[in-house]
């Protein structure tokens, strides 16, 4: 890996923790989570307008994607109403491949090497050290639950992702139609759930989420021009450095709390996340 695509990847590192991070800084994050979703519509659009035409077997997975990456969005949306950003981000970050490989293993059949079978029990044990955390820190507990359920949605997605790419024709393509599939169920299921009142009406919070909309797209686009260019195992390995972003921006933006306990947790995640990805 050269050190262009290395930055360019610590560079799509910073943006998945930077949308999040918008999504955190406002009051109404459920809004600030529909105004992404909305803003993900056009990127997708542009996207699927230049390239060829998805594959019809591959619409179900993007529909399955789509419902997947609801789930995904709200549970993580309502964590963040309960918790810290570096509380929250780790935890759901770090769990996903946890889950992943877990079920990969016992389910799909795929063998673990040493080094993955290491980087889940590294990561099972940052992830209860960063739960605990919450727990004898006296934080509130509810973030727990919604958090892993974000965990469990992204697992759930990835393993979707991974089928429905396959067999579409096209990657880029997929990827796109899966934006837009996942702008149109998240803001419009909300919509309907909640009504449109909840939405803001000044300005300012419409070009929060559109940012954090455009951060979410560069944080991906950036992901897999690098696949195309460096090592796959390098370039999921090194996105994970998201989770230090986070944490760091927790503690800068918002003034959270940062216990040594809370650092270390993080870097175990990392440490976990690392070796089951090279």
């Amino acid at each position: 890996m050269s050190v262009f695509v290395m930055l360019a990847v610590l560079g799509s590192a910073f943006f998945h923790a930077l949308w999040n991070t918008l999504i955190k800084s406002g009051t109404n994050r459920m809004a600030a989570t529909v105004i992404l979703s909305l803003g993900e519509i056009p990127f997708g659009l542009a996207v699927a307008a230049s390239r060829p035409m998805l594959a019809t077997e591959a619409l179900p997975w993007v529909l399955a994607a789509g419902c997947t990456h609801f789930f995904y969005k709200l549970f993580l949306t309502l964590a963040y109403q309960r918790g810290d950003l570096s509380r929250v981000y780790p935890i759901a970050r770090g769990t996903a491949p946890l889950i992943v490989a877990v079920v990969s293993a016992f389910f799909l059949g795929e063998v673990l090497t040493p080094q993955e079978f290491a980087g889940i029990l590294v990561l099972g044990l940052g992830i209860l050290m960063m739960a605990g955390g919450v727990i004898f820190a006296g934080e509130n507990r509810r973030l727990i639950p919604f958090a892993l359920g974000s965990a469990v949605a992204t697992s759930i997605y990835t393993l979707i992702d991974a089928h429905g790419a396959k067999i579409s024709g096209d990657a880029v393509a997929y990827v796109a139609w899966v934006f837009i599939a996942d702008g149109v169920i998240f803001a419009g299921g909300v919509t309907l759930w909640k009504g449109t009142g909840f939405l803001p009406r000044e300005w300012k919070p419409w070009i929060t989420g559109l940012i954090a909309a455009a951060a979410s797209y560069v944080a991906y686009a950036i992901s897999i021009w690098a696949t195309t260019v460096a090592p796959v195992s390098l370039v999921a390995a090194l996105r994970e450095t998201s989770i230090l972003f986070a944490v760091a921006m927790g503690w800068v933006f918002f003034h959270e709390k940062m216990t040594g306990t809370k650092a270390l947790a993080a870097l175990v995640i990392v440490g976990g996340v690392v070796l089951t990805r090279l």
